[in-house]
């Protein structure tokens, strides 16, 4: 603090003890003892409030810096929710006018085309019922057997019946089996 060598301190003893004797020499040095101590722990008092003080005041302006950012990001945030939502709407509003020109025109166009649409069904279905008799041939007529007997077989060669892969001929004669 002054620095105050060894040399020094043994002049300034001997010089107080010539001035103030020896019986009050000791009384002196304790009470001088006891008032630099007072001294040193007034100064660190004095210096750990100014480092309170300025370490608090780098806290606020640290906690200012930071709710200014917040601020900033939170404006950014709500631009950007406000320019998607704008965005969003006009998407809505386009498509909605597209639907309803999509349906004004099915509209327009259902009403006139009922008409023609039914008729060239009519006639698309009229050839292909056409073209399916052609190939069919003449219908069998099962309508007229009565219920619970067999159908006749319709005129005509006989379909063969389908087979499940066995190669197996039926006898053509029961008393004269093949040898």
């Amino acid at each position: 603090m002054f620095d105050i060598g060894f040399s020094e301190l043994v002049v300034i003893g001997i010089v107080a003890l010539l001035v103030l004797g020896p019986e009050r020499l000791p009384k002196v040095a304790r009470t001088t003892g006891h008032l630099l101590g007072r001294l040193q722990r007034y100064v660190s008092d004095v210096k750990s409030d100014i480092n309170r003080e300025m370490q608090l005041d780098e806290l606020k302006r640290l906690q200012e810096e930071a709710r200014t950012s917040a601020m900033a990001f939170e404006s950014s945030v709500r631009s950007e929710i406000a320019g998607v939502e704008s965005s969003v709407n006009a998407s809505v509003a386009s498509a909605s006018s597209a639907v309803a020109d999509l349906e004004k025109s099915l509209t327009s166009s259902a009403d006139a085309a009922p008409v023609e649409a039914h008729d060239t069904a009519a006639a698309q279905l009229d050839r292909q019922l056409a073209e399916a008799d052609a190939h069919a041939g003449p219908m069998p007529s099962f309508a007229t057997t009565p219920p619970g007997e067999p159908a006749a077989a319709p005129p005509g060669p006989a379909a063969p019946e389908p087979q499940l892969g066995f190669d197996f001929v039926p006898p053509a004669d029961s008393k004269n089996p093949k040898s």
